[in-house]
């Protein structure tokens, strides 16, 4: 692979053609992109223009024509496309284009907050070939390597030579920084010809040169033992010994057929340094077991034995007082294995329920749009079951009108009665659940009621709020004294999780079905949380944490005292760049995507003595000496693209998150000017008592001596999903998108303490 992709840019400096994406050469959707032609771009009902859209002969870049006077650049990238979406699956097309477009529609959707864009092909077929071409060369960015990614920025001005000054123009432009001395001596020694430039095979020299790896020298000599390469025996060795994996001598022989470049190396079953180096940049090299990427768990336990990934205001693109409400924040959400979301429904106008923040700004989406998203989208990413939270504002017509939606909408997915025959005593499993809808909210009566055929006194009665409803409303009054009329048709989707307001751990030991569950303000469960007597609650019953009313940014709390604690649904505000959905993300990263992870045994069967304030001896404690060394960073982003000069000074952190006694930071040095290839070599040791609530998150930092330093990257798992040994770390931005070509390199060791 890499020799061909030399082969490929070779051609490319001296026949002034473009790299054609690897394995799309020919290809008619990639030759209809490059020709391009007419899309019409859709605003609003009034605002629908044609305009000019093609793909760039860099196959990496989008034009579009622009008739704005003082317009913006025309072209868009596309390793900023997140998805492409056929038919009309955004806000805008639903709103402002009729169903017998459908076919016609598609909309790119951006990474971060950029608005996307909806677009009309002029026929059905030139739409499948926009949606089919384009997510071919979003798939083919994503598999490019390194060593692409940087060399194709080298030649400047596109005129397959290079000079002294286009060298240190991309050595700045990779976050670089090298004194006047040394690239000339680097430009020197690669331009053989004598002639001023670097030409052709100069070029490459000077790339080998620029990426050389001096840590992978070291350990790839140290390892192979054979004529200068490794065996297969050799490299058997290293994934024994090193990497403490199990492993045969056929996984040895699997990966020098996967990753080996050199066809005699492979021939004698050896592996290169470059072949090596490629395994180590792919995912048997990842810090993340592989695994771990597939649901690995028992999904068999009932649903309050896991930890569930959940939204806060999942209506909400941004904050609480002014910001747009979409059914775009629900996908966006879904699709990152979330599987409880909340509606925060009121009336409507012409009879329509809607969804919004109550009595602020915020925008409003119609509540049967956001079912239609929800039911399109919810097991994209995950089969697992997705939970509906409802906080019911709606007046008694309106609440029918919800109920009626979710019925003909979701259609048997919506789970309307008991999995069983006859009254449960205990929660189904997801494994049980997989594909269905369950609706969390108010119920009228008694689930028993579903058997024996009762009903209420009447056919519509009043219940209390939702405590979060009750905490927004903020009323002076009592919770319990505050009341809303229930329809019954919608009481009676309320199966599993019937919300009822918290009374106290004793009234609930005696008093509350294991069906139903209480909602608690974060403030509150955190304290709570230091009694042990909670601990015991989230073991019988679920329970649902929320962000407080007060945090009108929609910022976020800390997800792991509660995670601690046992609380299974500890909802946060996704729409929200932060630690806590680093955190979040790290913690349902594992167990394929699924949205559900399977809480430690201590924390599931009732009789557990865990207390992660104060520890004590029991299955918890499984202490562990975790060991690691930062070695070296790869092409860290620069943070300041407008100053060309400007250069990181990388710094990283090692961060622990679990039970007090194990939370721990601690961070490297900063490397000045120097974010392609920094290297540190430094050490760290952590001793870890409950590594089955640990996380580990890595963040790399731009070191600023006079004001707060800025986040270059960061990256977060579960302990107990990393691998031993030398391992790549991926880097993700602010929003969780990961980071093209950049990672860490480091030296992992987890093991059980003497």
């Amino acid at each position: 692979m890499m020799q061909l992709f030399y082969v490929t840019v070779n051609v490319c400096l001296t026949s002034n053609l473009c790299v054609t994406p690897l394995g799309l050469e020919g290809d008619v959707d990639l030759q209809f992109l490059l020709v391009g032609g007419k899309l019409m771009k859709i605003k609003s009902s009034s605002w629908k223009k044609d305009r000019m859209y093609k793909l760039h002969d860099d196959n990496a870049t989008i034009w579009h024509e622009s008739h704005r006077i003082f317009k913006r650049k025309q072209t868009f990238s596309i390793d900023d496309v997140d998805s492409v979406r056929k038919g009309r699956q955004s806000e805008g097309l639903q709103k402002h284009t009729e169903a017998h477009v459908e076919d016609r529609c598609f909309s790119i959707f951006f990474k971060g907050r950029r608005r996307n864009l909806d677009l009309v092909a002029t026929s059905v077929e030139e739409a499948r070939q926009w949606v089919n071409g384009l997510e071919k060369i979003i798939s083919n960015m994503k598999k490019l390597n390194r060593q692409q990614t940087s060399e194709q920025k080298a030649d400047k001005n596109k005129d397959n030579m290079m000079t002294l000054k286009e060298l240190k123009h991309f050595l700045r432009q990779i976050n670089i920084e090298v004194d006047e001395t040394y690239a000339k001596l680097l430009f020197t020694k690669c331009d053989t010809s004598n002639s001023g430039t670097l030409e052709g095979s100069e070029i490459k020299h000077f790339y080998d040169l620029l990426t050389h790896r001096e840590e992978i020298d070291v350990i790839y000599e140290k390892h192979a033992a054979t004529g200068g390469q490794m065996s297969a025996q050799d490299l058997l060795n290293f994934l024994l010994n090193e990497q403490r994996e199990v492993a045969t001598l056929e996984d040895a022989l699997r990966l020098i057929e996967k990753y080996e470049l050199d066809d005699s190396a492979k021939h004698m079953n050896h592996m290169t340094k470059d072949g090596f180096l490629m395994y180590l940049q792919q995912e048997e090299g990842s810090i993340f077991n592989p695994a771990h990427k597939k649901v690995f768990q028992d999904m068999s336990q009932p649903i309050n034995h896991y930890f569930i990934s959940s939204s806060h205001n999942t209506y909400l693109m941004e904050d609480q007082l002014k910001g747009p409400s979409s059914t775009e924040a629900y996908i966006k959400a879904l699709m990152k294995s979330c599987r409880c979301v909340e509606l925060d429904c009121w009336d409507g106008a012409h009879g329509e329920p809607v969804i919004y923040h109550g009595h602020t700004l915020t925008s409003k989406v119609l509540f049967k749009d956001v079912i239609k998203a929800i039911k399109e989208y919810a097991f994209k990413t995950s089969e697992y079951p997705v939970i509906l939270s409802l906080e019911n504002h709606c007046t008694l017509e309106q609440q029918k009108l919800m109920a009626k939606h979710m019925i003909s909408i979701l259609g048997s997915a919506l789970l309307t009665s008991p999995l069983e025959d006859q009254m449960p005593t205990a929660f189904p499993s997801p494994q049980e659940l997989k594909g269905r809808f369950i609706i969390k909210g108010k119920r009228l009566n008694k689930l028993d009621a579903v058997f024996s055929n009762t009903s209420p006194g009447v056919e519509d009665d009043c219940v209390s709020e939702e405590d979060e409803a009750a905490e927004t409303n903020n009323s002076k009054t009592d919770t319990n004294e505050q009341k809303i009329k229930l329809a019954k048709q919608l009481s009676d989707l309320v199966i599993y999780c019937k919300s009822v307001h918290f009374s106290g751990f004793e009234h609930a030991k005696d008093n509350q079905a294991f069906y139903e569950m209480s909602s608690f303000k974060e403030s509150k469960a955190v304290n709570l949380a230091e009694t042990a007597v909670y601990y015991i609650h989230f073991i019988m019953h679920l329970s649902r944490i929320y962000p407080a009313g007060s945090r009108t940014t929609s910022s976020n709390y800390n997800p792991v005292p509660l995670w601690n604690a046992g609380c299974q649904i500890v909802a946060l505000n996704f729409q929200t760049p932060s630690k806590e959905m680093d955190l979040n993300q790290g913690r349902f990263r594992s167990n394929g995507l699924s949205g559900y992870i399977l809480k430690p045994e201590f924390q599931r069967y009732a009789g557990s003595e865990f207390n992660p304030m104060t520890l004590t001896k029991g299955p918890w404690i499984k202490h562990k000496a975790f060991h690691i060394m930062v070695i070296s960073a790869q092409q860290l982003p620069k943070l300041n693209k407008d100053k060309p000069k400007s250069i990181v000074d990388p710094l990283v952190k090692v961060e622990i998150y679990g039970v007090p006694a194990d939370t721990c930071s601690k961070e490297t040095r900063s490397i000045e000017n120097n974010g392609f290839n920094p290297m540190w070599n430094e050490t760290f040791q952590f001793d870890i008592q409950v590594p089955e609530l640990a996380m580990l998150r890595f963040l790399v930092e731009d070191y600023d001596a006079t004001s707060q330093n800025d986040l270059i990257g960061h990256y977060c798992l579960p302990l107990t999903s990393l691998q031993n040994g030398y391992r790549h770390v991926p880097l993700l931005t602010k929003r969780g998108d990961v980071i093209p070509s950049a990672g860490l390199f480091v030296h992992l060791m987890l093991l059980d303490a003497k």
